[in-house]
Protein backbone atom coordinates (compact mmCIF):
# COMPACT_ATOMS: atom_id res chain seq x y z
CA UNK A 1 0.00 0.00 0.00
CA UNK A 2 1.52 3.48 -1.05
CA UNK A 3 1.45 6.84 1.80
CA UNK A 4 -1.86 7.74 0.25
CA UNK A 5 -3.84 4.64 0.80
CA UNK A 6 -2.72 5.02 4.48
CA UNK A 7 -3.77 7.82 4.81
CA UNK A 8 -6.95 7.61 3.37
CA UNK A 9 -7.80 4.27 5.38
CA UNK A 10 -6.36 5.68 8.40
CA UNK A 11 -8.69 8.77 8.34
CA UNK A 12 -12.12 6.67 7.24
CA UNK A 13 -11.40 4.26 10.29
CA UNK A 14 -10.80 7.45 12.76
CA UNK A 15 -14.04 8.94 11.65
CA UNK A 16 -16.08 5.72 11.77
CA UNK A 17 -14.10 5.05 15.12
CA UNK A 18 -15.68 8.68 16.76
CA UNK A 19 -19.14 8.17 15.13
CA UNK A 20 -19.69 4.84 17.29
CA UNK A 21 -18.25 5.77 19.95
CA UNK A 22 -21.23 8.12 19.77
CA UNK A 23 -23.33 5.18 20.63
CA UNK A 24 -25.63 4.33 24.09
CA UNK A 25 -23.57 0.55 23.54
CA UNK A 26 -20.71 0.48 25.56
CA UNK A 27 -19.69 -2.41 23.35
CA UNK A 28 -19.36 -0.19 20.45
CA UNK A 29 -18.06 2.62 22.26
CA UNK A 30 -15.14 0.23 23.33
CA UNK A 31 -15.08 -0.75 19.35
CA UNK A 32 -15.27 3.42 18.63
CA UNK A 33 -12.32 3.95 20.17
CA UNK A 34 -10.17 0.66 18.96
CA UNK A 35 -11.10 1.59 15.23
CA UNK A 36 -10.30 5.16 16.20
CA UNK A 37 -6.84 4.32 17.57
CA UNK A 38 -6.27 1.96 14.68
CA UNK A 39 -7.31 4.78 11.86
CA UNK A 40 -4.37 7.00 13.67
CA UNK A 41 -1.73 4.33 12.96
CA UNK A 42 -2.71 3.73 9.79
CA UNK A 43 -2.28 7.35 9.49
CA UNK A 44 1.38 7.52 11.00
CA UNK A 45 2.46 4.73 9.06
CA UNK A 46 0.94 6.70 5.79
CA UNK A 47 3.26 9.74 6.82
CA UNK A 48 6.45 7.66 8.01
CA UNK A 49 6.18 5.85 3.80
CA UNK A 50 5.95 9.66 2.54
CA UNK A 51 9.13 10.55 4.61
CA UNK A 52 10.74 7.45 3.87
CA UNK A 53 9.16 6.40 0.46
CA UNK A 54 7.02 3.95 -1.00
CA UNK A 55 10.13 1.18 -0.73
CA UNK A 56 10.30 0.62 2.30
Amino acid sequence: MGELTDKIKGNVNEAIGKVKQQSDNPDKRDEGAGQEIKGKGQQFIGKVKGALGDDI
